[in-house]
């Protein structure tokens, strides 16, 4: 509380010094942050008057684009960057002359910065603060004139020096400077020295800057719409009715003359915005004399081919169509809309004092003023004859494939409108209307959409056609048409959520008061169910425009902070939890159920039918009766419904209704009880489960069975044993999804129908599926393991043991190469751990004492179940997608974790022992009796042994290459370690663990650098070294780089013992490592998988000088290293193993022990290999020995030998190879008889038995990948 009322404190005292502050400070606070820089950058570049550095122009820039979104943010700074930069374009350019090359390197850097800021604020509110005298005028002509002709060096904006920005910058100071209010023949000086200019020539001035534009309206770039700008305000003044007419003319050509050149397109797209741009701000007496011309060229180009491929000229017609139209019509303000929402903030300051007098004031002298003023509105004004034409025009725009088009005729219509006629007006509307009938596409009911918005903010759509508007607009809150295998309709709902908001804003709340009650449920409907996000936040923000502007609406403010921007993020949640909340207030639960049970249970998204399900289920506890009785009898019909999508979300919503019934404690009709239980016959009757939909209607079977299982629905016997033969049908299928939810139907089906069954019954049922345990269907072994898992007690109690010994048989990889599955042996693991849960938990709820045979059920599991867990660590079979192994890895990581509870729980209980140390929990069973057990170290189910395997099996896990694992297995250990309810003993060095693994909520296991650090310290303890080292090599010697690195650090700054201050640790540590490199080497022989990233791993030690230091024990070390060699690189094919071998002979025969003669004949044994890569590749590392060792060979040789080393082509001929390797035997000393005894098997076939490892990977294939064929 003091914390929070600080920060209350000091939050006041902010804002008060804001209100002293200077004005650049509190900008600097609160609006743009880089000011300083900014600020900075502005002093260096007046000083200079240039950009010292062009590419702080670029830093700036990607400033400014920060705030593209808001630029309100940067308008406060907008008099302290324009006017300096633009005086310094303007006064070098008068300094220099426009003539010198130098002013535009002066003045592009600066457009850049300028011409990034219009891009952010806009050019309205850039302008205002442009140099504007009189004689700018003939100095931004020259000025454009002068880069009018160059081109920029690169079309990446990243790179471009600022020639098109300068255009642009020049082009909007000449929309400022041609407003001058004086003759611009007055301005131009060119014409004092001209006697031939007559009164029908144009001004030299005006004509270039209409040449200019006329070339920049055939761009592609920004500059097109700059010189429309330009136009518009040039050929608008009074004094250029000439050229205007001159304009139009060329317009007409361009027009009139259309083809399909690209060049030409765009020539189209300027001429048309230049066009809607001069019409927007050109006097009616200037226009209407060239609207027939106009008009009659842009209908007949709206109608040809150039306008049907390119939306950007239909939406620019579209503009110019509306330009037009505003143009033909007079320019008066209609008395007779709708002012209740649009009066000026002026009028309801001054009437805020009685605002509702005022309002219902408004309202009820409405219609007496539209029966007054319509009458003489329709006497006096005269429609032109194209206006039906244009208004035709832009109804057909609103049907347009593009949004832009659509939203450009929208707009169009309302403005239009607001020139109009009650009557016309009223046109319109049911011309409008007739978009949302069912014929018309999406494009129509969302062009449709933006038209109503734009006539209800515009006070054209009158409260008086609401009734006939508010229908439509219901409609398209509920859009969705299927097409093939989606939809289309977000876009129509997001606009009819759009015309919700727009209402809430221009009526007052007597008249949307009845209209507001009939909206709001199925906005709030749209709002937490629709599948859009973007859908649902625009329903939720139109409901709380309306609540927020319509008055005090029932229970308003409540959902509005309920179904916020964020809540509604999540589909989920907005469906189960946002939804639920809301259905709790009066008149929303029985849209909510229409809108679930009408439009999403039978969507065509099936993650939406299944969210639909659950969420139905989450209303029943509001109206149990209701669904019980009226939702349920309209879905069962629906589940024998020839629509997939209709059946499969009505089964599953059924399902799912009787299990939220269960819930409410509810109790079914017996009628009902009857209809539900035909409900799977039915479906299986109508043989539903073919064809394509087969495998989603089982998995929704399989929960309706689960359902009404938990329900316990009455069945007559042979329904049951129907429903117990579609889920074995379902176990036995092969996706997972369907046997998961088989699996899960069987555990409540067993317990709700089976166990009130004899004893044969029983026993057979456990016979028939430990059978499926080793049927040749691998999807029948899946699932028969899963379903075991869930067996109750009561169907284990006879045969636990041939059930547990079946299923440890199960975990192990299996002897047929053809019939190995992991998945299998997955759901063996998981359904073994299941299964002594159920044991175990089954004997602690038995009211019976302790007995020998309780006793052997826990022997059994420290035996044969830790055992096979303990194998099925050891699983790394790997597939074409990868090591299938970790699987089977991290469930057995799940099941060590959970066995060894069950274990510790009986130590701890003391109901082995009869003794008590009074912290253990209370004794579950009663103490064993003498004859049971021989001895006391028979009493300790989990000793230190299996203590030791355990922490050593998770240790490993944590130090290998897969990130999943590594974090599973960090957070087994941390469980062990710090279970509040059961204590782990035995466990070696767990005060040595605890610090390893600390006890913090947010341990980073998954991060390598965080792991590898931690682990390698139990390298130190002989029971955990060999664990950890046989895992970390696999890191070490793998082949990703990242991993590597960080290991390898790991290990290296472990043998350093920088943090030990024991003396000699490093001398320790090395020969610890040397023994346990060894071991791996011994223990995993011929194993490819371990001894390859083994020998890599002994690789890089060796390049850091490891293991070459360790006085009596190197010899030793590097000779069994050499011997683990002779044996592991005889007769391979696998070239990263070959080169880790040949690297390692390298370095032990470098070394000055005499061991190295052993390694330097078999590094030149290699010289002689068939495959020329390890030729080339020994003969490399024989070279580096004779320079680095030079006992080697005698003085008088030591030349020789290099000479033949580095003069041959190793991968060349093998012929030559094998003849000069037999010189450099001579060379060194070696019998010819050596060759025999190191032979790597190209002379003579080996007669070593082929190994049988399940890792032996080793194949030609591999061997072509590794080599780089």
């Amino acid at each position: 509380m003091e914390e929070s009322k600080e920060e209350t404190v000091l939050a006041t005292m902010n804002l008060e010094d804001d209100e002293f502050d200077t004005k650049e400070s509190v900008l600097q606070k609160y609006f743009l942050q880089e000011w300083n820089l900014v600020k900075s950058f502005l002093d260096d570049t007046v000083s200079n008057s240039r950009v010292s550095d062009p590419s702080s122009a670029h830093k700036i820039r990607s400033i400014m684009d920060k705030y593209q979104e808001q630029g309100q943010l940067l308008e406060p700074y907008l008099e302290s960057i324009i006017p300096p930069m633009m005086n310094i374009i303007r006064s070098r350019t008068i300094e220099l002359g426009v003539i010198s090359d130098e002013i535009l390197e002066i003045i592009n850097p600066i457009c850049i910065i300028v011409y990034s800021v219009v891009t952010v604020c806009g050019y309205k509110s850039v302008i205002r603060f442009f140099p504007h005298q009189v004689s700018d005028l003939e100095l931004a002509v020259s000025l454009l004139e002068k880069c009018h002709h160059t081109n920029s060096v690169s079309s990446l904006r990243e790179e471009s020096t600022g020639e098109m920005e300068t255009k642009c910058v020049i082009l909007l100071w000449l929309y400022i400077l041609v407003l001058v209010p004086f003759d611009i023949s007055s301005v131009d000086t060119s014409i004092a020295s001209s006697d031939n200019l007559t009164e029908f020539e144009l001004v030299p001035l005006v004509l270039k800057i209409i040449g200019f534009c006329k070339d920049y309206l055939s761009a592609a770039g920004p500059m097109r719409t700059m010189a429309g700008l330009v136009l518009s305000r040039l050929l608008t003044r009074p004094d250029m009715p000439k050229a205007f007419m001159s304009f139009v003319t060329w317009t007409h050509e361009v027009m009139s003359s259309a083809t399909e050149d690209l060049l030409q397109h765009f020539q189209l797209l300027g001429v048309i915005n230049a066009l809607a741009a001069i019409f927007k701000v050109g006097s009616r007496n200037l226009l209407h004399d060239v609207i027939p011309v106009v008009w009659n060229d842009t209908s007949m180009l709206y109608k040809s081919s150039n306008a049907a491929r390119s939306p950007l000229l239909r939406k620019y017609l579209m503009k110019f169509t509306q330009r037009i139209g505003l143009t033909s019509l007079p320019h008066r303000l209609p008395s007779w809309r709708y002012t209740g929402r649009t009066v000026k903030l002026n009028v309801s300051l001054n009437t805020s004092s009685k605002p509702n007098q005022s309002n219902l004031g408004v309202n009820d002298n409405y219609s007496n003023s539209i029966e007054i003023t319509d009458d003489v509105e329709d006497e006096d004004m005269d429609v032109p004859e194209n206006v039906e034409e244009i208004i035709e025009t832009l109804l057909s725009g609103l049907r347009d494939m593009d949004t832009v088009v659509r939203w450009s005729a929208a707009k169009g219509i309302g403005r239009i409108t607001s020139h109009l006629t009650s009557s016309l007006s009223e046109e319109v509307l049911s011309s409008v209307l007739e978009l949302f009938s069912p014929g018309e596409g999406d494009g129509s009911w969302h062009g449709g959409c933006l038209a109503l918005a734009e006539l209800a903010r515009r006070g054209l759509l009158l409260p008086a056609s609401l009734p006939k508007v508010v229908p439509v607009v219901v409609k398209a809150l509920h859009y969705d048409v299927r097409r093939g295998p989606h939809s289309v309709g977000s876009h129509v709902r997001d606009a009819a959520a759009y015309v919700c908001w727009a209402f809430g804003r221009a009526y007052y709340h007597t008249d949307m008061r009845n209209i507001l009650e009939e909206l709001a449920p199925h906005l709030l409907t749209v709002a937490c169910y629709d599948r859009e996000v973007n859908c649902r936040r625009a329903a939720a923000a139109a409901f709380q425009e309306n609540v927020g502007r319509q008055g005090n609406y029932p229970h308003g403010i409540d959902i509005v902070n309920t179904a916020d921007y964020f809540s509604l993020s999540s589909r989920a949640n907005s469906y189960l939890h946002v939804a639920d909340s809301i259905a709790q207030y009066e008149g929303y639960l029985i849209p909510f159920v229409s809108d679930l049970l009408d439009r999403k249970i039978c969507h065509w998204d099936k993650s939406l039918r299944e969210l639909a399900a659950e969420a139905l289920s989450f209303l029943v506890k509001y109206d149990p009766q209701y669904f019980a009785s009226a939702v349920m009898d309209k879905l069962i019909p629906c589940t024998l419904s020839s629509d997939l999508c209709m059946r499969h979300g009505s089964t599953l919503a059924t399902g799912e209704l009787v299990f939220a019934l269960h819930q409410c404690n509810y109790v079914l009709p017996s009628d009902n009880q009857k209809t539900l239980a035909s409900v799977v016959p039915a479906i299986e009757k109508a043989r539903l489960y073919r064809g394509k939909g087969g495998e989603i209607m089982r998995a929704s079977v399989s929960r309706f069975i689960e359902c009404i299982s938990i329900f316990k629905v009455a069945l007559p016997e042979k329904i049951k044993k129907s429903l117990l033969d579609t889920l074995n049908e379902n176990l036995r299928h092969p996706n997972s999804q369907i046997q998961n939810a088989a699996v899960k139907g069987l555990k409540h089906f067993f317990r709700a129908y089976l166990l009130d069954s004899d004893d044969k019954s029983t026993s057979d049922l456990t016979a028939k599926y430990l059978n499926m345990l080793t049927d040749p269907n691998v999807a029948v072994r899946r699932g028969s393991a899963l379903a075991i898992g869930v067996f109750p007690y009561e169907l284990l109690a006879s045969q636990w043991r041939n059930v547990i010994l079946k299923l440890c048989g199960c975990c192990k990889i299996e002897e047929n190469p053809e019939e190995r599955d992991a998945e299998s042996r997955v759901n063996a693991v998981k359904g073994l751990v299941s299964v002594c849960e159920t044991l175990v938990s089954g004997r602690e709820n038995s009211a019976t004492s302790f007995t020998e045979k309780d006793f052997s059920l826990f022997i059994l599991i420290k035996n044969e179940v830790m055992s096979s867990l303990f194998k099925a660590l050891d699983d790394y079979s790997v597939d074409k997608r990868g090591d299938v192994g970790s699987w089977v890895r991290e469930a057995a990581l799940d099941g060590l974790e959970k066995c060894t509870y069950m274990l510790c729980k009986i130590d701890n209980s003391g109901c082995l022992s009869g003794k008590s140390d009074g912290n253990e929990i209370e004794p579950i069973v009663q103490p064993l009796t003498d004859n049971m057990l021989t001895s006391n170290a028979e009493l300790l189910l989990f000793d230190e042994n299996l203590a030791t395997n355990l922490i050593g099996g998770i240790c490993k896990q944590a130090v290998e290459k897969m990130d999943k694992l590594r974090e599973a297995a960090a957070n087994v250990l941390y469980r062990i370690l710090y279970n509040q309810i059961i204590y782990i003993s035995y466990i070696p060095f767990r005060e040595k663990l605890e610090e390893i693994i600390p006890k913090e909520a947010d341990a980073k296991w998954a991060v390598p650098s965080y792991t590898y650090q931690r682990f390698v310290q139990l390298l130190q303890f002989g029971c955990y070294s060999r664990y950890v080292l046989s895992g970390l090599v696999i890191s070490i010697g793998g082949l990703q780089d990242s991993l590597k690195r960080v290991s390898l650090l790991a290990l290296l700054e472990y043998l350093e013992g920088v943090e030990s201050k024991v003396p000699n640790t490093r001398t320790s540590r090395e020969y610890m490592l040397s023994v346990d490199i060894m071991w791996v080497l011994q223990q995993y022989r011929k194993c490819d998988r371990v001894i390859v990233p083994t020998l890599k791993t002994i690789e890089s030690l060796l390049s850091k000088k490891i293991f070459l230091t360790m006085e009596a024990h190197s010899p030793t070390f590097c000779a069994a290293v050499l011997d683990s060699l002779a044996i592991e690189l005889k007769a391979s094919t696998d070239f990263s193993k070959l080169y880790a071998g040949i690297a390692i002979l390298g370095y032990i025969a470098s070394v000055p022990e005499p061991i190295n003669m052993r390694a330097f004949s078999q590094l030149l044994t290699f010289l002689g290999h068939r495959y020329p890569k390890i030729r080339k590749a020994s003969a490399e590392h024989v070279y580096l020995v004779l320079l680095q060792n030079g006992n080697l060979v005698a003085e008088d040789k030591i030349e020789k030998a290099l000479e033949i080393i580095s003069e041959t082509c190793w991968d060349g001929d093998m012929y030559l190879s094998k003849h000069q390797r037999l010189e450099l035997f001579e060379l060194v000393g070696l019998k010819v008889k050596i060759l025999g005894k190191y032979s790597d098997g190209t002379s003579r076939k080996t007669s070593s038995k082929k190994p049988t490892d399940l890792d032996e990977n080793a194949s030609y294939s591999s061997l072509v990948e590794s080599s780089g064929f």
